[in-house]
């Protein structure tokens, strides 16, 4: 049973807390992750870019700031999410539309860059999602990824696994009013892929280049990939 209907209600419905929720979880940090995502994604020119699961906007706004020559699109299958973000960056030149990462809505070579947040983790099958995002992409473009991974087992694991568990549910009860919205996030993050195995996929998707980089402890992990020539 695919897990895309259940995810889409469970956005629609913490959108409105979402990034105050983000800022508290991550002390802060998360907007320094997105600043090496578009630093990584590069400057397209006057091509098109798109970000994606582009929930409440940050990356596609920043995007937007850095290289205001390209043409910005932000998509995501969360209505609610995207209402937010064209709330929040309304006087800034970015597209919005509603899309399914399964099934992009999109020529094949459209984008210069696809950057993309917490998507991964969030769907059936990253391969196919991927592959997707190789298809859109001009050969020689950039993909850049920000996700979750799962901590390594040393000293600090025990400690990071009871804020999972326990930390980040209770701030989703008293800010967002869904802790279990919270429980499914921190648990999806813990069965997620290792960052190696998922630049594993990347290479397996069709992309060269790949890298990565942890950050918070080990529990965030962003990687990027060339679309083959």
């Amino acid at each position: 049973m695919s897990k895309g209907p259940a995810v889409q209600k469970m956005f629609d419905g913490i959108a409105a807390d979402y990034d105050l929720m983000n800022r508290v979880m991550t002390m802060g940090q998360d907007q320094k992750w997105r600043r090496f995502v578009v630093d990584r994604a590069g400057d397209p020119g006057k091509g098109w870019v798109l970000d994606l699961a582009t929930g409440t906007g940050d990356i596609a706004s920043l995007m937007e700031k850095q290289f205001p020559k390209g043409h910005h699109l932000g998509a995501d299958f969360s209505l609610n999410m995207l209402r937010e973000a064209q709330k929040r960056f309304s006087n800034q030149a970015i597209d919005w539309q509603a899309s399914d990462a399964n099934y992009l809505p999109y020529k094949d070579n459209s984008f210069e860059s696809v950057t993309f947040g917490y998507l991964l983790r969030n769907v059936d099958d990253s391969l196919q999602v991927l592959k997707e995002i190789h298809r859109v992409l001009r050969p020689g473009g950039r993909v850049v990824c920000l996700d979750t991974t799962p901590p390594e087992k040393n000293i600090l694991y025990p400690f990071i696994r009871f804020y999972f568990r326990f930390g980040i549910p209770l701030l989703g009860r008293f800010i967002a009013s869904d802790e279990a919205a919270y429980s499914y996030l921190t648990g999806s993050t813990m069965d997620f892929y290792k960052a190696k195995e998922l630049a594993g996929i990347f290479q397996e998707a069709g992309f060269d280049q790949v890298g990565y980089k942890k950050f918070m402890m080990g529990t965030i992990g962003i990687h990027w990939g060339t679309a083959k020539q």
